[in-house]
């Protein structure tokens, strides 16, 4: 798709994803005409009515105009929708979303982030820090980077192109990288790939799609993958603090809320970089983040003083993503924080940093599980990640796309929780349990719509506080 083709017609089905939005809004940039459907209003589908995006909420055939040149569609559409089915009976040409975003830039040099969880972060940081740069980008994110407020962001002049890389449905095999990233291989998405093996074999026939002139940069808990990948002559590896990689953080330390860090790279080291995020794990993100930027500003021929200081205001700079330890409400008294940790690993990792950077507080965490195939899959490790907290409530699953499994339910995490103070309500139920409950440190948890309970959790903590 190139900026010279005339106006075209794009109905986007699940255009309220966070993925088909940034493609909305890339085609809106062309000058396109984009109408779509998605199944809920959300400020994220508000939002991009605002920008000129004509969208339906009811699934029903007279919402579709008469002309449409291209449907982009999310797996989550079910077969059974009807307006899936009615553009299928017309024969209008259709892509899946992935096979659409390996179009739009296949003729660019894609900075192309994959992994179980640490790619949104890790792909914010990427764009954040070459948004500061001469050589700049574009960028289709897989959150709102809170520096801009948006997923997608647009730049005629760069060549460059940052691209979160969904390895569900085998999306991110449509995507032709210059340099890849790979944060992480957990057990995810056994739906579609059934057994651990396909999963890394999917992750490594991602890795061989990446240009021999470009990089490989792998984690190094990723040891199954980067074995099969030793004849690649152009494999790096990263890590936290593992110094056999050839990429670490080290002397890891915090002050007045900020991370602080060194980044050894051999000649390209950089000492004492400041992070204002909470985490380790986003330290770790930062590290494949200047491995990648670095890499990028060298091959454009920058200066090493300059790059240094790019990197440096970047990563001080940057704001975090939407939904990532996201602070809703600091004082003195309360603290509440929204997370879209959905997975037993992305829990333990944000509610270690939230422990971390509050080690004295009674620390309340509401998670809503995402999908019934992954509770069933996970939830012993949902259990234990979650003891981490010293109250939990649990709310029921939020299916997403699937239908519900005969026995599958929160109380399968619940009943596995090894601590006492724990408690599987509705949302009705949720406001007057924290009503009582009084909270000091509240978590928010999940993939699903628990974003949307954040005003009233946030009104019932600030009512009882005013008492």
């Amino acid at each position: 798709m190139s900026e010279n083709e005339k106006q075209k017609i794009f109905y986007l089905l699940g255009v309220g994803g966070i993925g088909m939005s940034a493609i909305a809004r890339f085609l809106l940039h062309q000058g396109h005409i984009v109408l779509g459907y998605d199944r809920v209003q959300t400020p994220l589908t508000l939002q991009l009515q605002q920008e000129g995006v004509q969208i339906t909420y009811e699934d029903n055939i007279k919402h579709l105009p008469e002309k449409i040149d291209t449907c982009i569609y999310t797996p989550a559409i079910p077969e059974n929708n009807n307006i899936f089915q009615e553009i299928l009976h017309r024969n209008i040409p259709m892509e899946k979303r992935s096979e659409a975003l390996g179009h739009i830039t296949k003729d660019k040099k894609v900075l192309a982030v994959a992994g179980t969880h640490g790619k949104t972060t890790t792909t914010g940081l990427i764009t954040h820090i070459l948004s500061l740069s001469p050589i700049g980008c574009s960028a289709f994110l897989g959150g709102i980077q809170n520096n801009i407020n948006s997923n997608f962001l647009f730049n005629a002049q760069s060549p460059y192109v940052v691209v979160e890389a969904d390895e569900y449905d085998r999306s991110f095999l449509h995507l032709k990288p210059f340099i890849s990233v790979i944060t992480s291989i957990d057990r995810d998405h056994m739906d579609i790939y059934h057994t651990y093996e396909n999963l890394h074999n999917a992750f490594e026939s991602f890795a061989r799609l990446t240009d021999k002139n470009g990089k490989v940069i792998v984690k190094t808990t990723c040891q199954n993958l980067i074995e099969k990948l030793h004849d690649m002559d152009n494999l790096y590896t990263y890590s936290l603090m593992d110094v056999n990689a050839q990429t670490y953080a080290s002397n890891i330390r915090i002050y007045k809320g900020s991370f602080y860090f060194d980044y050894i790279d051999g000649e390209d080291s950089l000492f004492d970089v400041q992070l204002n995020t909470l985490g380790n794990h986003n330290v770790e993100n930062s590290v494949a983040a200047i491995k990648v930027c670095n890499a990028v500003m060298k091959a454009e021929n920058i200066s090493k003083p300059q790059r240094e200081t790019i990197l440096r205001n970047g990563l001080k700079s940057f704001k975090g993503i939407k939904r990532r330890l996201e602070y809703i409400y600091s004082d003195n008294n309360i603290i509440f924080i929204d997370d879209y940790a959905h997975h037993p690993n992305e829990i333990l990792s944000s509610l270690e940093a939230i422990r971390q950077a509050y080690p004295n507080k009674h620390l309340t965490v509401i998670f809503q599980p995402h999908l019934y195939s992954r509770t069933r899959d996970l939830q012993d490790g949902f259990a234990q990640s979650l003891s981490l907290a010293d109250t939990i409530i649990l709310l029921p699953i939020y299916p997403a796309r699937e239908e519900p499994i005969a026995g599958v339910s929160s109380h399968l995490i619940l009943h596995k929780i090894p601590i006492m103070d724990k408690y599987l309500v509705n949302k009705e139920q949720l406001q007057p349990l924290l009503s009582a409950l009084e909270p000091e440190l509240i978590v928010t948890m999940g993939a699903g719509d628990i974003d949307k309970l954040l005003p009233i959790i946030k009104e019932t903590l600030l009512n009882k506080r005013r008492i």
